[in-house]
């Protein structure tokens, strides 16, 4: 089991950055492939980002790229979410995810554990 916990969410002004971090806990952090997604009201569940096990290999969906940053610290069982020049569609409940093995993926199946999740909300 991998126990997954999300902490920095808040209320940011358009254009303004914020950092998100997920703490792991349980079996070796650094054996996990992590992902960030978000799911907005009425929506959806959708890909943000992600990261391989030994932080060399990331993804973004389009609608982050560029803006958003995925990194990890496998020695403080950490993997973070750098935001910069949020808008308001970027208003959500972000959830970091594990997932065992194989490459980087941007499928929610491919996920084995999840996090509770933190709100972000990018006032207009």
């Amino acid at each position: 089991q991998v126990q997954l916990v999300e902490s920095g969410g808040g209320l940011v002004q358009t254009g303004g950055s914020h950092r998100l971090s997920c703490a792991a806990s349980g079996r070796t952090f650094s054996n996990y492939n992590m992902g960030w997604f978000r799911q907005a009201p009425g929506k959806e569940r959708e890909f943000v980002a992600a990261i391989s096990w030994s932080g060399r290999s990331t993804s973004y969906a389009d609608s982050v790229q560029g803006r958003f940053t995925i990194s990890r610290d496998n020695a403080k069982n950490t993997v973070y979410l750098q935001m910069n020049s949020l808008k308001p569609e970027d208003t959500a409940v972000y959830h970091c995810a594990a997932a065992a093995y194989g490459v980087i993926r941007r499928d929610i199946s491919s996920y084995n554990y999840w996090g509770q999740g933190t709100q972000v909300t990018v006032s207009s």
